[in-house]
């Protein structure tokens, strides 16, 4: 950690999850040593990247699949492929189309991050309900976007979705960027028919932070691999800012070999042990409620979670964040769920720094 202190940067415990703001999640030796030797020469960056590729399709048994620079990354260049998909020509237009595309998305799936499907100068059209789809469905549009992620609503679900996107002769574009673990959903949306997921590489995979990967039908991957891979175009393309560096790419499939070898169920298991000593520790403190939840639905692993009564005479969940982000070291914790509360994520919890955590949470919330 010597390193942090050149720079006067201290070191933090991340009970929020595999947020980017705190630098995703921790890279394996074995991940790092690869990204190392990566460096060490000059490729054909091209033929890496397609290779690469190859090797996260295999394992995910998709029929394609290509890296990309995080999940942001790939929801543009998804947006970008289903665009050109009847007419290739509008590569060289995103994002200034003369008529803006639409990419249809279900009201309760609006989220902090569905900014990047219209960076291309794609449209959102959000419907409510399968009659509304068939009222909004246009010659513009040209995909359904789907989303699965913590307190997010399930919209239509990924089987009614694709089943509406069929009929209509849409392709179904998934952002599932924090799904990983658990393992199965690699496979999930594929499996249901959607034609595009995207993925971070830095999260629950433990890949190089800033990496993700699209995995989906190979027609509408060869278009995103356009949109990104421009070296010998006339005109850099939208996904020309969004490279991806050798040293990634290796690190992200070796990453991935490591996440699909090791026993998840183990992991989770671990996840569940930390979750359970900070709710033993906090539990008999008045006009508090604290629960360990593992839904796996709207908590990315097993958390402790502190609920606060209407009898709490302490501090407010803000102060209290606030309190431990000034601590020594600084704790971050989770907010938002499903009302006021304070969530601890056990995703990037290292050995022991879940005693820590409940200390300083007894020195606040007893006083």
């Amino acid at each position: 950690m010597d390193i942090y202190k050149e720079f006067n940067i201290k070191t933090v415990i991340n009970a929020q999850s595999w947020v980017t703001k705190l630098g995703g999640s921790i890279m394996s030796i074995e991940v790092l040593d690869a990204m190392n030797k990566a460096s060490s020469a000059f490729v054909d960056v091209e033929e890496l990247h397609e290779k690469c590729s190859e090797q996260i399709a295999n394992l995910c048994d998709s029929e394609s699949a290509l890296i990309t620079s995080g999940c942001a990354s790939a929801i543009v260049l998804m947006s970008a492929a289903v665009i050109c998909a009847k007419d290739e020509s509008l590569i060289d237009e995103i994002p200034n189309l003369t008529k803006r595309k639409e990419i249809l998305i279900h009201a309760n799936q609006r989220n902090h991050y569905d900014s990047a499907l219209e960076m291309t100068g794609a449209k959102l059209i959000e419907y409510k309900n399968i009659d509304d789809i068939r009222r909004k469905f246009t010659k513009e549009s040209v995909a359904i976007a789907f989303v699965e992620a913590p307190f997010i609503g399930i919209g239509l679900g990924i089987d009614e979705t694709v089943k509406i996107g069929n009929e209509f002769n849409l392709p179904v574009i998934v952002d599932a960027s924090a799904r990983i673990p658990p393992v199965k959903n690699l496979f999930k949306f594929i499996n249901a028919g959607a034609s595009m997921v995207s993925y971070s590489g830095g999260k629950g995979i433990r890949g190089p932070q800033n990496t993700g990967f699209i995995l989906g039908k190979k027609s509408y991957i060869d278009l995103a691999k356009r949109n990104l891979i421009c070296f010998s175009d006339t005109k850099a393309k939208i996904g020309r800012s969004m490279k991806v560096s050798k040293e990634c790419l290796v690190g992200l499939v070796v990453a991935l070999k490591l996440f699909l070898d090791i026993n998840q169920e183990e992991i989770w298991a671990g996840w569940k042990e930390k979750a359970k000593f900070i709710v033993k520790e906090l539990s008999n403190i008045e006009g508090l409620d604290v629960k360990l939840e593992d839904d796996g639905i709207n908590r990315e692993g097993p958390q402790a979670v502190i609920y606060f009564n209407n009898n709490w005479k302490g501090f407010s969940p803000n102060e209290i964040r606030l309190l431990l982000e000034k601590g020594d070291p600084p704790i971050y914790v989770g907010e938002g769920g499903y009302k006021d509360e304070i969530n601890l994520a056990m995703t990037n919890i290292q050995e022991g720094q879940e005693k820590i955590i409940a200390e300083k949470l007894k020195d606040i919330l007893i006083k």
